[in-house]
């Protein structure tokens, strides 16, 4: 499960509104005391979102066999992964992370996994050739198989039923059985994520990734009449520049592969638990499941047990951060969540709205400058701008996507501080999901192709199209 390109380590990867969820749950079971695991995390604390689950000898198997699997990444790997994002936080770096909303099984195909990591690929090349900086590619795949819900039950017509947890949970199927929360499928989806991590090291190892074939990584999509060409124009730039270097004996290996981790939010304890290792090397806890984890606005209360977990586990961890989040929220995180100041353990995730940003993002940045404390700041410009279409299509539009990159740009060019990244929902097809871009869909459009199991996403052209736009912006700051 190596996607790795530089080996330096030993070896022992939808929230839109910040209300919690009714179903707060304490921690449901208690776990043997015989593994060293359990005494790690408070089970006495209230955990959000967190499925009510009806069958607890059928959980307490699927935790059983979880806990017998061996890990998904390694230590070593996320330690790899915590001194880039070190170097991003110091402005030596960029973040780049996108993905589905929510994966689901059904979409975990060859064709889809390889669309994403292209999309990934080609905004990563757009990045860096750019604005000069490397970027750290990370995908919001392989784990981000659940969703928080603001409601427990979906309600249509006269029929109430359970709400659409994500599958890792229950069916997106409208009936009273596939609702059923199912802990079997936590098992599915580590049995999925293996799968999916699988065909990203072969993609990103085996030659698909090789930047002297960044025009083929464009083969297969719509071509747009004005991205296209620009992406064209691009890739002929960087190939002239790659033929000169390997005519005067210059053919690194660093062209041939990339690094590529993996990345989730980590809602369902239990599986976030139960994939929690023991490093060999340090005797440290990871979570396995992912080299970077995230904690939700829904889920990060101080006294609950999502920040419980996150402070307990090693990985460089996210946390999402609102419109309500005060100064004083953002510094008390820093406070529990990385008090010894470790470089790149903690990245801020920001998603305040378009019309919000420029407002509520700069006391927030003052704060954790002044302390002294140094995170990666990351801009996530979908959940803040999602908004029902009258077709009753939820959806975003792309401008206003565009519009909060721009306010997450200003606010620390005028700090002096670094945006250190973008965090983007996205697929490589051509859905019709948010309106606007190049392509200039419309809320007539969106029933073209609309298939989220969760919040609209960009798709492969809006998805350029945005990364050609930040990459002005880096460019411009340097």
């Amino acid at each position: 499960f190596f996607f790795s390109s530089r080996r330096r380590h030993t070896r022992s990867l939808c929230d839109w509104s910040s209300d919690v969820c009714s179903s707060d749950l304490p921690y449901p079971y208690p776990m043997s005391a015989a593994n060293p695991i359990d005494a790690l995390f408070d089970n006495s604390l209230r955990a959000a979102q967190q499925p009510a689950w009806p069958d607890k000898t059928a959980l307490d198997n699927a935790i059983s066999t979880l806990r017998s699997l061996p890990p998904l990444v390694f230590a070593g790997e996320c330690d790899n992964l915590k001194a880039r994002v070190a170097d991003a936080a110091a402005g030596r770096a960029f973040w780049l992370q996108g993905g589905d909303c929510a994966e689901t099984f059904a979409a975990a195909t060859a064709d889809s996994i390889r669309n994403r990591i292209k999309t990934i690929l080609q905004m990563a090349a757009v990045l860096q050739y750019g604005a000069s900086l490397p970027v750290i590619k990370v995908g919001r795949m392989a784990g981000q198989f659940a969703k928080p819900r603001s409601n427990d039950l979906e309600v249509r017509g006269d029929i109430s039923l359970p709400a659409y947890r994500g599958d890792a949970v229950n069916d997106l199927e409208f009936t009273a059985e596939a609702r059923i929360p199912n802990p079997d499928r936590l098992v599915r989806v580590y049995n999925t994520s293996s799968a999916t991590l699988n065909l990203v090291r072969a993609f990103t190892q085996g030659g698909f990734a090789d930047l002297r074939l960044v025009h083929e990584w464009n083969k297969g999509f719509v071509k747009d009449s004005q991205i296209g060409t620009r992406y064209e124009a691009m890739a002929n730039e960087i190939g002239r520049a790659l033929d000169f270097m390997r005519s005067a004996g210059v053919n690194p290996e660093e062209f041939k592969t990339v690094d590529f981790f993996a990345s989730h939010e980590a809602l369902i304890l239990e599986y976030e638990k139960a994939l929690t290792r023991i490093d060999s090397r340090t005797g440290l806890p990871y979570d396995v499941s992912a080299h970077f984890v995230w904690i939700g606005e829904r889920t990060r209360q101080l006294d609950g047990a999502h920040i419980d977990f996150a402070k307990k586990i090693r990985n460089p961890i996210g946390v999402k951060l609102g419109p309500k989040t005060t100064p004083e929220d953002a510094l008390t995180l820093i406070n529990e969540l990385n008090p010894d100041r470790e470089p790149g353990r903690l990245t801020f995730i920001t998603r305040m709205g378009a019309g919000k940003i420029r407002e509520l993002l700069p006391p927030l940045v003052n704060a954790v400058t002044k302390s002294g404390a140094e995170v990666l700041w990351v801009c996530d410009p979908m959940h803040g701008n999602t908004y029902e279409a009258p077709s009753g299509y939820k959806t975003r539009r792309f401008d206003d996507v565009l519009d909060e990159v721009k306010g997450f740009f200003e606010v620390h060019q005028k700090l002096g501080t670094h945006p250190g990244g973008i965090h983007i929902e996205l697929t490589g097809d051509d859905v019709t999901e948010c309106v606007g871009g190049g392509a200039e869909i419309s809320h007539e459009d969106l029933a073209t192709r609309y298939e989220t199991a969760c919040d609209p996403r960009l798709n492969h052209t809006q998805s350029l199209e945005l990364a050609f736009l930040v990459a002005e912006m880096l460019r411009d700051r340097r």
